[in-house]
């Protein structure tokens, strides 16, 4: 049986990957032996995860290296400092980089300024990979102003050349890196998650204490100056006047660099958006069924495939998103692109209005993301990606699965028929698509979203559907 090791975050450390390795973990233990290596000191939460396998420290991995090595090492590296002993551990010991985010320019910072504790050697690596512009946008850095610029400079450079091999989760990290590393072994390998359960609405609402029938946005993930919540606070404040009850509820920690408080207040909209703070996976779960319309827009982007997104379009929620970076490779129709340009806030609205009003457009675009999640990013074929790139590295040949996943996750609720089956294309339908095309020259950020949702001269239901929803509205 092959040997993996396995470097990663794992619960209780405050990351999304170490989510995403407990995950992962069981699954991809049906091909080889995985040992997991974690920061020293950290003891893992999931009590599956410590009666099946020999979690090791981070510390111990070249020593076991040097007496029994393994066939692979696996490093996880994302832009967060808790990936500190695995950067420190990986320059010791080369292995296959899991790059989870193009952009570690905010890790190499703190790196330097709290491990190495020389924060001038990363202001002269700035300033050698990325000439006076990266010496500027250091020095900025270093004075406690996170600037858009930072996102420019990857600073991954480091690893990638260190690195024997690289997996990547979306095209959009993958062509990077190998433009800064040509050469370098690579794969893209889809993330997997599970499907989330199908938690009822009002069940959820009730237990989280959310009015039954108000509108609700949703955000969720790490709030920071980035996630445009400004431009949906104006978004909802638009809505008041046309819905009687809405409310945006921000879920998960709050960044100490954004005054999300300031940011609510300016808007006028004290009481109606709400941040929670970080909250424990059921919650999560029971506000993603608590939102009727989930939004999970980012720019700049540091390239990341969000797992948090991929748990949204899995619920069956109808999301937006912001149309760059990996988003842009979701397929028509799973959810819904907002561009960055002038329009990004009429965009926003228009597609809250659309989704709003027409719970059968919403409703279809749920079951489409779902299907996708379903179907492109389950954890078998997760774990198939990581051992089939692993056996061509390597030279190992056929990698055949040897045993069941070492434990079970909790699982989804069996499939539920979609509540509003697509109309057939009729006379009716084709009118519809007329209206919707005569509309719109006078309503272009709406015709943006409908092209958004996915929409081709062969979507009669969706076309149908939403050219009734703007009748109605008054267009």
């Amino acid at each position: 049986m092959r040997r993996i090791a396995y470097a990663s975050p794992l619960n209780p450390a405050p990351s999304g990957i170490s989510d995403y390795s407990e995950e992962l973990l069981p699954f991809l233990a049906q091909y080889a032996e995985v040992v997991p290596y974690v920061a020293d000191g950290l003891k893992p939460a999931n009590t599956a995860l410590l009666r099946h396998m020999d979690v090791r420290p981070l510390s111990q991995l070249a020593r076991d290296q040097r007496r029994h090595p393994y066939d692979a090492v696996l490093y996880h590296m994302g832009n967060s400092a808790v990936h500190a002993p695995i950067w420190r551990a990986m320059q010791q010991v080369p292995g296959i980089v899991v790059l989870h985010e193009f952009v570690l320019h905010h890790f190499m910072l703190n790196y330097a300024a709290v491990v190495e504790r020389d924060i001038e050697r990363y202001r002269a690596e700035a300033a050698q990979r990325y000439g006076a512009e990266g010496e500027r946008v250091a020095g900025l850095m270093m004075r406690g102003r996170f600037v858009e610029a930072a996102f420019d400079l990857p600073f991954c450079e480091r690893v990638l050349a260190t690195a024997e091999g690289l997996i990547a989760h979306s095209r959009f990290v993958l062509d990077r890196a190998l433009a800064l590393q040509p050469g370098l072994p690579a794969a893209q390998v889809p993330m997997g998650v599970p499907l989330p359960p199908a938690i009822p609405r009002a069940e959820a609402r009730a237990r989280l204490g959310l009015p039954p029938e108000a509108l609700i946005l949703a955000s969720f993930g790490h709030i920071n100056p980035y996630k445009r919540v400004e431009a949906v606070l104006r978004a909802v404040k638009a809505l008041r006047s046309e819905f009687a009850d809405v409310r945006y509820v921000l879920v998960g920690s709050v960044s100490p660099n954004y005054d999300l408080a300031a940011a609510i207040a300016r808007s006028g909209l004290d009481g109606v958006a709400t941040a929670t703070g970080y909250v424990e996976r059921a919650a999560f779960e029971d506000y993603v069924a608590a939102a009727d319309i989930c939004v999970n827009l980012r720019h700049p982007t540091a390239g990341e495939t969000s797992a948090s997104l991929l748990r949204l379009l899995g619920a069956g929620k109808p999301t937006l998103v912001t149309a760059s970076g990996s988003f842009t490779e979701l397929p028509p129709g799973v959810a819904a692109q907002v561009d960055l340009d002038r329009s990004e806030g009429d965009l926003i609205l228009a597609y809250c209005r659309l989704l709003a009003a027409r719970p059968d457009i919403a409703a279809a675009m749920g079951a489409a993301a779902r299907a996708y999640v379903a179907r492109e990013h389950t954890l078998d074929t997760a774990a198939a990606g990581y051992m089939g790139f692993l056996a061509a590295r390597y030279g190992w040949g056929a990698t055949p699965k040897l045993r069941a996943p070492l434990w079970e996750l909790p699982k989804a609720a069996p499939e539920v028929p979609p509540a509003y089956p697509p109309p057939a294309h009729t006379d009716e339908a084709m009118q519809a698509e007329g209206h919707l095309v005569a509309l719109a020259a006078q309503l272009q950020p709406v015709a943006q979203a409908i092209a958004g949702l996915g929409a081709r001269e062969d979507d009669s239901a969706l076309l149908r559907a939403a050219a009734q929803a703007l009748k109605e509205l008054g267009a």
